[in-house]
């Protein structure tokens, strides 16, 4: 059985999506077409280049993220580091570390550019981020042709970092394009969880599932400012999670794979061993518990039988 996925981001939490991906590996499900914002652009970005679910799983369960808290010359001074990166660089983290490493992964499948999971007249791959000097959601690599930027020779590393670009924290990516530029940043910014992505007109011929990380607070812990890196990840995560909310409609949430995050945090990037083990086992097991219930005809029956309107004009209205 074949199917198309879209990630939702999260940081170290999506080692849960990992998991639940491996459950749908193991009995079988095979995936086309993958997106994915943030962490999920990762994971997305490394099933498109030809890693298995369980190759995945290797690669996050035995990386130290604290390896891409990288920073510069300016953002490494002394004492006023992170402040003189805000002021000048937009952000307290580089950056740069990341690129690299899913670059050398990307690359040992062979892939680099987007024209390297371009198949049947269409892109396997598809990156969510947000242009926040434009304002608008940018789908990569679609939307390159907009900046006049040709997208089979853009690298897939890049539009990664792009997506996984949190406000403040990782400095934005600068894109330049006609003696003009943008900054880019996190996709989740706008959309999160774009679902919609991959519907057509009329009936599929395979189901797309959403894979979307749940906790019952954003925050737990009393948060009264003086954390100004995680004070303003809540600000963005409260809009990020209503901006979703408020568009997703009950055809999107019974195609969604719900994984409860274990009360990890996005920056929580010294993350245990066991507590990713415990993420991981969250999303096998809340993957089995979604096929279990699953009816793909009975989805097309109730939701697919007329034309679905447009998600993302909708969504830019």
């Amino acid at each position: 059985m074949f199917f198309d996925a879209v990630f939702e981001g999260g940081g170290v939490k999506g080692i849960g999506i990992v998991g639940a991906l491996c459950y749908l590996e193991d009995i079988g499900y095979k995936v086309k077409k993958v997106a994915g914002t943030s962490a999920g652009a990762i994971i997305a970005a490394l099933l498109a280049a030809g890693y298995s679910a369980y190759e995945i799983k290797r690669i996050l369960m035995n990386f130290d993220f604290r390896r891409i808290l990288d920073k510069d010359s300016i953002q490494s001074i002394p004492i006023v580091g992170s402040a003189a990166g805000i002021i000048f660089e937009k952000g307290v983290y580089s950056g740069d570390y990341f690129e690299d490493w899913i670059s050398v992964l990307l690359e040992v499948k062979g892939v680099r550019k987007f024209k390297d999971v371009y198949k049947d007249g269409e892109f396997l791959l598809k990156i969510i981020a947000t242009d926040i000097t434009k304002k608008e959601i940018l789908v990569l690599p679609d939307d390159l042709k907009k900046y006049g930027i040709d997208p089979m020779e853009f690298d897939i590393a890049k539009a990664v970092r792009m997506s996984i670009s949190i406000p403040f924290f990782f400095k934005p990516v600068k894109l330049e394009y006609n003696h003009k530029f943008s900054y880019i940043v996190d996709g989740g910014v706008l959309s999160n969880f774009p679902v919609w992505i991959f519907d057509v007109e009329g009936v599929p011929r395979w189901p797309t599932f959403g894979f979307k990380l749940v906790e019952p607070n954003l925050t737990e812990e009393k948060n009264d400012g003086s954390n100004i890196i995680r004070y303003t990840l809540d600000i963005i995560a409260t809009m990020i999670e209503e901006n979703d909310l408020r568009y997703i409609k009950n055809k999107d949430f019974v195609r969604t794979i719900t994984i409860p995050s274990m009360d990890v945090k996005t920056i929580d990037f010294d993350l245990s061993a066991s507590k990713k083990l415990k993420l991981f086992n969250s999303g096998y097991t809340s993957a089995k518990k979604f096929i279990e219930s699953w009816d793909f005809q009975k989805y097309i029956e109730k939701y697919r039988m007329n034309d679905a309107p447009d998600r993302r004009e909708t969504l830019l209205r």
